[in-house]
C-alpha cells in the first residue's frame, strides 16, 4: 500500500485577528496587530513544526487578505493546495482588546458569510483531502452554515469509506450556536471517531459529562464510542483514555503572553503522539507545545522539535 501523502489534513476557517496591545482600547486604536488564526489551521501549524506533513482545506477570497492567510500557512509549512479560491467574498475577522485585571479581555467577531462559510461538499477535492493518515475536524465548522454542516458530514462519511482515521475536537463556540443545538448536531458526528477531544467545560455543558475527569471521559466515551478520548483540564493539564488506560500530563509553568491557540497546540501534540502510537508521550508534547504557544504572540505556535524537547525536559 502506498504511503499517504499527508499525516494530517483539516478542514476549517481561518480568520484575521486584529488586536491592540495591553493597555490600549479598540475605540482609540491607531495601530492593530494582524494575526491569522483558526482552530484547524493552528493545529496543523503546530504539527508541521514537529515535522508532520499537513494540508489545510478551506475557502478564501482571491485578494490580498486571502493571500495573507495563505502566506501565513505556507510559512508554517502547511500545504495550501486544497484552498478553494473565490473571486468574491471575504475573510472573517475578529477584534481583540487584551486586558489585565480588573478588566476582562474583549473579543468582537465579524465573520458572517465568509468564503469558508460558503463552502459546499462538491467544491472539495476529496481525493486530495483524504490522501492522509488522519483528518481533523472541529465543532466550529458545522456551526458556520448549513453547507458547512453538510461538508463536515460528508468528510466523515468519506473518511470512513476510505479507511482514514478521524479526529474531532468539540470546540464549542457559544457565539455561533446554542448548547442544545450544538449537542443535537455534534452527537451524531462524533460516533466512532478515532480521537475525540473535548474540554471539561464543553463536556459538562453539551453532554452532561461531569464529575471527576475520569468520570467525564467515560461518559464521553459511552456517548460517542470514540476509540480515544482526550479532555483538557485547564491549569491541571490534559487527560486521555485509549479504551484501556488513562494518561495524564500536568500543565507546564509559563509566563502568559497570548492565550489564543494554546488549546490547538495541545491537541496537536496529542495527535503527534497518537500517530506514533505513543499517546502518553503525545500528552507531554502537547503540554510543551501549549506552553510555548502561550509564551508568544499569535495563534500558531512557532517552535522547533529541539525547543519542544527542551521544554519537556
Amino acid at each position: 500500500m502506498n504511503r499517504p501523502r499527508f499525516d494530517v489534513t483539516a478542514i476549517g476557517e481561518v480568520m484575521l485577528r486584529y488586536s491592540v496591545p495591553v493597555g490600549e482600547r479598540l475605540e482609540r486604536a491607531q495601530n492593530l496587530a494582524i494575526h491569522p488564526g483558526g482552530a484547524e489551521a493552528n493545529l496543523l501549524g503546530a504539527l508541521a513544526t514537529m515535522g508532520r506533513r499537513c494540508a489545510w482545506i478551506s475557502g478564501l477570497p482571491d485578494n490580498p487578505l486571502g493571500r495573507l492567510v495563505e502566506n501565513h500557512l505556507r510559512l508554517a509549512k502547511v500545504e495550501t493546495n486544497g484552498i478553494v479560491w473565490s473571486e468574491e467574498g471575504r475573510v472573517g475577522t475578529y477584534y481583540l482588546e487584551f486586558a489585565t485585571p480588573p478588566r476582562a479581555t474583549q473579543v468582537y467577531y465579524d465573520r458572517a458569510d465568509s468564503c469558508a462559510a460558503r463552502l459546499t461538499p462538491n467544491q472539495i477535492d476529496w481525493e486530495y483531502t483524504l490522501d492522509t493518515r488522519l483528518i481533523h475536524l472541529t465543532g466550529i465548522t458545522p456551526a458556520l452554515s448549513p453547507s458547512c454542516l453538510a461538508l463536515t458530514q460528508e468528510a466523515i462519511r468519506r473518511a470512513r469509506q476510505a479507511g482514514v482515521a478521524v479526529s474531532f475536537d468539540i470546540n464549542y463556540r457559544g457565539k455561533l450556536w446554542s448548547e442544545a443545538r450544538a449537542a443535537e448536531v455534534l452527537a451524531p458526528l462524533i460516533q466512532g471517531v478515532d480521537i475525540l477531544s473535548c474540554g471539561q467545560g464543553d463536556a459538562a455543558r453539551l453532554f452532561g459529562a461531569t464529575g471527576t475527569p475520569e468520570e467525564a471521559i467515560h461518559r464521553l466515551a459511552a456517548l460517542s464510542q470514540a476509540k480515544t478520548v482526550v479532555t483538557s483540564l485547564s491549569d491541571e493539564g490534559v487527560m486521555a483514555w485509549d479504551g484501556r488506560n488513562f494518561f495524564h500530563a500536568p500543565a507546564r509553568p509559563v509566563q502568559i503572553i497570548d492565550r489564543l491557540g494554546a488549546g490547538d497546540a495541545l491537541a496537536a501534540g496529542v495527535i503527534h503522539g497518537w500517530l506514533d502510537g505513543d499517546l502518553a508521550n503525545g500528552l507531554q508534547v502537547g503540554t510543551a507545545l501549549a506552553a510555548i504557544c502561550l509564551s508568544i504572540h499569535g495563534d500558531v505556535v512557532i517552535t522547533t522539535p529541539a525547543e519542544v524537547a527542551a521544554v519537556m525536559k
